[in-house]
């Protein structure tokens, strides 16, 4: 059976790395848009990622072109997008004194709440 692809999708793939775990977008570039990548990850970090990733790239691929290079994704969760390579890769905004591990860790507890208990 073929399996067709819906037009215009964007999946959220992952693998494993000798650093982390490493995840991206694939499908923002058929719109001409840069794809989405973080790595170094936990490990457990992964499902919680897999979401933000996808609201960020809901935003780029309704923004278009011209989308903002900072998010803010809900009650003081704010992420830059920097390039990387041929990528975009969420970052702490200016100011953010944790560590990038504790700041990815600090996104997915004031996102997802219930991720924490």
């Amino acid at each position: 059976m073929d399996r067709q692809r819906t037009r215009g999708e964007v999946r959220i793939v992952g693998a494993e790395r000798p650093g982390g775990l490493e995840l991206r977008t694939a499908g923002l570039a058929a719109r001409g848009l840069p794809e989405l990548r973080v790595t170094g990850l936990a490990w457990y970090l992964g499902s919680g990622w897999s979401r933000v990733l996808g609201e960020l790239a809901r935003r780029i691929a309704a923004a278009g072109p011209a989308h903002p290079a900072t998010f803010e994704l809900g009650d003081g969760v704010t992420v830059n997008l920097v390039p990387d390579g041929d990528f975009l890769a969420p970052h702490p905004p200016p100011g953010v004194t944790a560590g990038v591990a504790d700041w990815r860790r600090e996104i997915v507890e004031s996102l997802f709440p219930s991720a924490s208990s």
